[in-house]
């Protein structure tokens, strides 16, 4: 059975609606994550040891700026305290975060938002 254009212009009607829709879903939790992050984090509670070459963590730096969230940047090629400091974590490679304490190896907003709840 051949189908006719009314048919197709139907069902591309409803794969664009459907991709639509997870578009905007996955803005809207983006979005709710940011705003639980800003809400939760206080200057000092992230530090990002980053690199000068590191894709992920241009990345994390525009989504933290975007999203208003407190935190400090350094790089290891140009701050021996912070290449010091990144050797100590044994990390494959950068981003590390290091939320209150702990490292978070790459960027994940889901895994920070539970490293920043409260506990209980």
């Amino acid at each position: 059975m051949k189908a006719t254009p009314r048919e197709w212009l139907v069902l591309a009607l409803l794969v664009l609606a459907v991709g639509a829709a997870t578009q905007w879903w996955a803005g809207h939790q983006r979005r709710a994550v940011g705003e639980q992050l800003a809400a939760l984090a206080r200057p000092g509670d992230i530090r990002m040891l980053s690199s000068e070459t590191c894709g992920i963590c241009t990345l994390a730096r525009e989504w933290f700026t975007e999203h208003r969230i407190a935190f400090s940047e350094c790089l290891i090629e140009r701050d021996a305290a912070c290449r010091s400091e990144f050797e100590a974590t044994r990390s494959p490679g950068t981003p590390v975060l290091l939320v209150r304490g702990q490292a978070l190896v790459g960027f994940d907003p889901q895994r920070l938002r539970q490293l920043l709840q409260p506990a209980g």
